[in-house]
Parts: C-alpha cells; sequence; structure tokens
C-alpha cells in the first residue's frame, strides 16, 4: 500500500496540468473581454511575454547558476524557434480565431490539440504505437474522436439552450451574440492552423530539454526571445497605430500580466517538467477541462449563449481524449514496471561429476523486480 507520500509524488503531474488549464481558463475569459474592448492581440502577445519574462528571469538567473548548461548554437536555433512557435504564431493565431467566435468555441477547437500532438509525437518518436495493443488502440481511437467531435462543434450548432443567467441578456461581444458559420469556419482554421504550431512548440520544447535540461532558464529564453518576436510581428501589424501600445488600469492591462504570469511563465515551466517524465502528449490531453471552465465563466461572465450542437461536439472531445488519456496511463504503467526491473549477476558453483575435482563458477543473470 502506497503512503500518503508516495501518493502525492504520483499525483503531481495530474495537479500540474489541472493548475495549468486552470489557468488557461482563466486567460480566454479575461482575453476575450480585452478583445472585445479593442485591445490589439498582437500587442497583447507582447505584453504577456514581456511580464513573463520580468517574473521568471531572476529565478532562472538566480536557482539555475549551477547546473545551467553552457549554449551552443544548435539549442539557441531551436530556443529562437521555440519563442515563434507558440508565443507568436499560436497565440496570435488563437485570438484572431477567438475575434471571430467565442471564448468557449475557441477553447472547445483547441482541444484538437492532443491529437495533433500525439501524430506528431508518433512521427518523431516520442511515443509508441502498437496497434495490437488495447490501449494504443484507445489512444487512435481517442484522436480521431477528438477531430470528430470540433468538426461538430464547428458545423452543427442545433437549438439553443436556454439557460436563466443568459436569459434576456446581450451576449458581451463585439458584434452580436451569435456567430455565423462564416466567422466559425474562418475561426477554426486560424485555431487549427495555431494548435499545429503549438504541438510543434511541445514537441521541439520536449526534445530541447534533452540537451538543455534546465526548466526554467529555458522558460526564461522561450519569454525573452516571445517578446522580441512577438515586438517585431506587432510593429509591422499595428505600423501607424502608436494607441495600440498605451497602458491604463484596464481589462488590457489585467489580461497581459494574468496570462504572463499564469499562461507564459509558469505554463511553460510546469509542463517542461511534467513532459520530462510523462511525454507531451499527457500534458496535452488535459485541454477538455479547460473548455468547461472556460463554457461555465463565459456564459456567466460575458452572457455568452450556450448551443446544443456544441455540448455534444465538446462531449464527444472530452470521451475521445480519455480514452487517449487512459491509454497513456497504461503505457506509462507498462514503462514503469520495466524501468523497476534489474539484472543482477548471481554466482552459481557447478559441481562436475561425484569427484569434486571440477568445479566451475558460472555467472547467471537473473531478473530481480523491485
Amino acid at each position: 500500500m502506497m503512503n500518503l507520500a508516495e501518493r502525492f509524488e504520483r499525483s503531481k503531474p495530474f495537479i500540474g496540468v489541472i493548475f495549468m488549464q486552470v489557468g488557461l481558463a482563466g486567460m480566454d475569459v479575461l482575453s476575450k473581454a480585452a478583445l472585445n474592448q479593442g485591445t490589439s492581440n498582437y500587442v497583447l502577445v507582447v505584453y504577456r511575454h514581456a511580464v513573463a519574462t520580468i517574473g521568471i528571469g531572476p529565478f532562472a538567473v538566480i536557482l539555475d547558476r549551477k547546473v545551467r548548461p553552457k549554449m551552443t548554437v544548435s539549442t539557441f536555433i531551436k530556443i529562437l524557434l521555440l519563442g515563434l512557435l507558440e508565443p507568436v504564431i499560436d497565440q496570435n493565431l488563437y485570438f484572431l480565431g477567438m475575434k471571430n467566435t467565442t471564448a468557449t468555441f475557441a477553447a472547445a477547437v483547441i482541444n484538437i490539440l492532443p491529437a495533433i500532438t500525439f501524430v506528431l509525437a508518433c512521427i518523431v518518436g516520442l511515443e509508441k504505437v502498437n496497434i495490437r495493443s488495447i490501449h494504443s488502440q484507445a489512444k487512435v481511437a481517442g484522436t480521431i474522436a477528438t477531430v470528430a467531435g470540433a468538426m461538430i462543434m464547428t458545423l452543427i450548432r442545433g437549438p439553443l439552450i436556454d439557460l436563466f443567467w443568459t436569459r434576456g441578456k446581450q451576449y458581451a461581444g463585439s458584434h452580436s451574440g451569435e456567430t455565423n458559420l462564416h466567422n466559425s469556419i474562418k475561426g477554426t482554421l486560424m485555431i487549427t492552423t495555431g494548435s499545429f504550431s503549438w504541438a510543434s512548440f511541445m514537441i521541439l520544447q520536449a526534445v530541447t530539454l534533452k540537451t538543455y535540461p534546465c526548466e526554467l532558464s529555458l522558460t526564461a529564453w522561450i519569454c525573452l526571445f516571445g517578446t522580441i518576436e512577438g515586438s517585431i510581428v506587432a510593429l509591422i501589424m499595428e505600423r501607424g497605430n502608436a494607441n495600440v501600445w498605451s497602458l491604463h488600469w484596464d481589462m488590457k492591462l489585467l489580461a497581459a500580466v494574468y496570462s504572463g504570469v499564469i499562461c507564459s511563465g509558469l505554463a511553460y515551466y510546469i509542463q517542461g517538467v511534467i513532459m520530462k517524465d510523462r511525454g507531451p502528449v499527457f500534458v496535452t490531453a488535459f485541454s477538455p477541462l479547460a473548455m468547461v471552465i472556460v463554457a461555465v465563466m463565459s456564459s456567466v461572465i460575458l452572457n455568452e449563449q450556450m448551443y446544443l450542437g456544441r455540448v455534444l461536439g465538446a462531449v464527444v472531445i472530452v470521451a475521445g481524449l480519455y480514452l487517449v488519456v487512459w491509454g497513456k496511463s497504461k503505457d506509462y504503467k507498462c514503462q514503469s514496471h520495466t524501468t523497476d526491473k534489474q539484472i543482477i549477476p548471481v554466482k552459481q558453483t557447478i559441481d562436475a561429476g561425484s569427484s569434486g575435482q571440477v568445479k566451475v563458477d558460472v555467472e547467471v543473470k537473473q531478473t530481480i523486480e523491485i
């Protein structure tokens, strides 16, 4: 029987990813509110990572000073690419997709992230699939269900679900309470492209940690280069409009500070720590939790309308993703079982004949399960 300390140790990866998803849910709602007030998504991304760099940089300098490996050209190039993939490409496309839809819709479509991560991880060899194994079949089926659920949410609206807290209230969006099919498709394409970039970021982060195994320092570098590269993009896209850079005590500042500290600084660090043990697919498999939290918060705070088609699509997504989680848990148990076995040499003496004249020491390797 496991004691309390062992149970806590085993539950730390789950606590970490749940914390991440709660943080991402809060970011979705705050960012949507800021975007509705006219905040530039390009500038929001820059401020977000500037805050993250200022917040986590000093800790990385102090805590990793004795363990930080030497920066090589290969590692530097990987960090530059990491700063571009998620902080710049993914987040800008995600916010643009959210502008065309709703916070709940964006949080639901992003659930294709585990499926994309799973496919990419298989391609680069970070994930193993044995089609004869039931848990590998569960991972494949869950991946297909995730994509199917996202398509249901995109293409099927269904009747309105009348919730008492949204009854008779106007949705706090940029245009109207409804998202038409054109905007849904456009938003879905943007978020899907961003998800591919985010999945690539996850894979590259896992690869980079093998040669640069300092999660805190790597997070600080990613946020720093994300700020620099994001600033270049923002200056190009918002040229001639200096007002978008102004800061006041408003929703833009709150969204930048919150998302910078929680969703860039802490989230990058936590996912790096967890990926070392469980891999990138495990980290991304809990995204349905953020969708559920966003749906509730957006409905209550932003008065977003809920439709039956989106609820059904969400159910399919959740079912598919937890098939992936179940398959991953079986993989981890098998991996742990193999790791817990050690080959220990045992010497045995063989007596040849009754005369006792010939004795041979034979080293026998036995597998002892610890």
